[in-house]
């Protein structure tokens, strides 16, 4: 984001100066709103819109357009998110912006230059089984290259429920919490019932044939009685990690009630200690 900011400021500072005529200007701020290479339109003000510049989803993108997409936007932002990529996504990454990294769990690529200090406590990620890791990771992910520390636990579904029960101290210093799960979809509501955190609550596709690929978890987790669960898409870790990221920016900033100057760990504490 920096490197955006400095460059759209030094091409200012170039015509305020006179070093720069008003078509040249004009040239320069073609590509800062979009840039058009045919089969995609790359979104570069987007950073200044949302903090966080245009991540690419790369499912049904062949290697060299993703390459392509990255090479563009590293030139031109501190750091970038890639969703749902392969090796051979990430092979083809890596010869055009060599610093990109690659986790093959979470299915992403991304790229860091940024010196933003210490990252921000404040999020969990519970998944219900082991099978549930990739989407969780891409949540991981996701969070932390917005900045935030991010606690895992993964593998405390509720078949064994006491494995839950042991991260409860965890769970309530958290400003919020992102479970995923599979099956029945029942993880979030537990959660959701032990905690006064926010829950995001991500449905996957794992399960046997009456899961429906993630529908079964997905009605589950809208239909939940517990309060303060919102719920995303099938398989969605990184709306997940996005809203938990944007959440978590809040809590740290923000009174959660009015009048309140603590964040939702101040707020716990104090229902403990009641």
């Amino acid at each position: 984001m920096q490197k955006y900011n400095d460059r759209l400021l030094k091409v200012l500072e170039s015509l305020k100066a006179g070093d720069a005529s008003i078509e040249e200007t004009m040239e320069q701020l073609r590509n800062f709103p979009y840039e058009d290479i045919g089969y995609a339109k790359i979104d570069h003000h987007r950073v200044l819109r949302k903090g966080m510049p245009e991540v690419v989803f790369g499912m049904g993108k062949t290697p060299e357009q993703v390459a392509a997409i990255a090479e563009r936007l590293s030139a031109r932002a501190d750091l970038f998110l890639v969703t749902r990529v392969t090796l051979e996504h990430y092979t083809a990454v890596q010869e055009c912006v060599p610093d990109a990294v690659f986790n093959p769990v979470a299915r992403t690529i991304t790229v860091d230059r940024t010196d933003r200090g210490e990252p921000r406590p404040g999020i969990m990620v519970l998944c219900a089984g082991t099978s549930d890791i990739p989407v969780a990771e891409e949540a991981v992910v996701t969070a932390e290259t917005m900045g935030n520390k991010v606690e895992r636990a993964y593998d405390v579904g509720i078949a064994g429920l006491h494995r839950l029960l042991d991260l409860l101290p965890d769970l309530r210093e958290a400003n919020v919490v992102v479970v995923v799960a599979g099956m029945e979809g029942a993880l979030p509501s537990v959660v959701g019932g032990l905690i006064a955190a926010p829950v995001i609550a991500v449905p996957t596709s794992v399960g046997y044939g009456a899961s429906f690929g993630g529908l079964a978890a997905l009605l589950a987790m809208l239909n939940s009685c517990a309060s303060g669960v919102s719920v995303v898409n099938i398989d969605n870790g990184f709306g997940a990690g996005y809203l938990a990221s944007a959440i978590n920016g809040l809590a740290t900033l923000q009174p959660l009630l009015a009048g309140d100057a603590g964040n939702v760990s101040n707020i716990t504490s104090r229902a403990r200690s009641s």
